[in-house]
């Protein structure tokens, strides 16, 4: 008896003590993320006073402190746009207000001033023609960003469920009917924003779109300096990334042009 007491005693001892171990890392953690927050918190105040005060190139520094330390985010990409843009970085400002749109795409802040920095830039890219629906696809795509359209396409696909028990468990024909035609909207639905997120996360995962850092550059018909030269472009110009050779980069324009240039000439969005 004395033995099976003393098992229970250790037992019962054991449990606070894992209880309390298990409190320490909690009030451990919860006071590490508490600092964390503070120290951004304090940081981004140190940001917006700088901004405020006409320090722009530090205020710049400090946003990409923060976004170096604290993780990518769209309000933080569409600050440092606004920094480098007033310290008159252009391609910088184009950058970071196209990462702010690849976050947020439907930031209209972001876009129109991205519009402002382009017209800072010596390039102007006509966009080439497309079929209108594919226009007004992309338009519609781009209005919110993938975990967005995910959330949409549940919400959708639980109506959707519930149109069908409407449609197969309901008595009276004008509920049946609506349940049908509201269930054929709703799938339509479903799959439209399933591809949305799957191509919003494509383009988040598969960063083709780069700016280009160099204030001149010369494209090539092929990969290596002895290539014809092609045409010219300069700073701040987008360009979307095909293929890839040692130190090339095969690059398409906007309105469609096609050719070489290093990798060390352009930045990836």
């Amino acid at each position: 008896m004395q033995y099976r007491k003393s098992l229970i005693k250790k037992r019962n001892n054991f449990l606070p003590s894992h209880l309390h171990t298990f409190a320490r890392i909690t009030i451990f953690f919860f006071f590490a993320l508490s600092i964390k927050i503070n120290a951004q918190e304090t940081e981004l105040k140190e940001a917006e006073k700088t901004y405020s005060e006409g320090q722009y190139d530090k205020a710049a520094e400090i946003y990409e402190s923060l976004l170096k330390n604290y993780g990518n985010s769209g309000e933080l990409f569409y600050n440092l746009g606004n920094a480098y843009y007033k310290a008159g970085k252009i391609a910088p400002a184009v950058l970071n207000y196209e990462r702010a749109l690849l976050i947020k795409p439907g930031d209209d802040d972001a876009r129109f001033n991205l519009g402002m920095a382009k017209l800072m830039t010596v390039d102007k890219i006509e966009l080439k023609n497309e079929f209108f629906l594919t226009t007004w696809f992309r338009g519609v795509q781009n209005m919110i960003g993938v975990d967005s359209w995910a959330t949409v396409g549940i919400f959708c696909f639980v109506v959707f469920i519930v149109c069908l028990m409407l449609f197969f468990f309901s008595k009276r024909m004008k509920l049946r009917k609506t349940g049908f035609y509201l269930g054929i909207l709703l799938f339509i639905m479903v799959i439209l924003a399933n591809v949305f997120a799957y191509n919003r996360k494509k383009e988040l995962i598969n960063r083709r779109g780069a700016i280009v850092f160099t204030p001149t550059v010369t494209v090539k018909s092929s990969p290596d300096n002895s290539g014809t030269d092609l045409f010219v472009i300069h700073e701040g110009t987008k360009v979307f990334i095909k293929n890839a050779v040692g130190e090339w980069n095969e690059i398409i324009l906007e309105d469609g042009n096609v050719g070489w240039i290093r990798k060390k000439d352009i930045t990836v969005i």
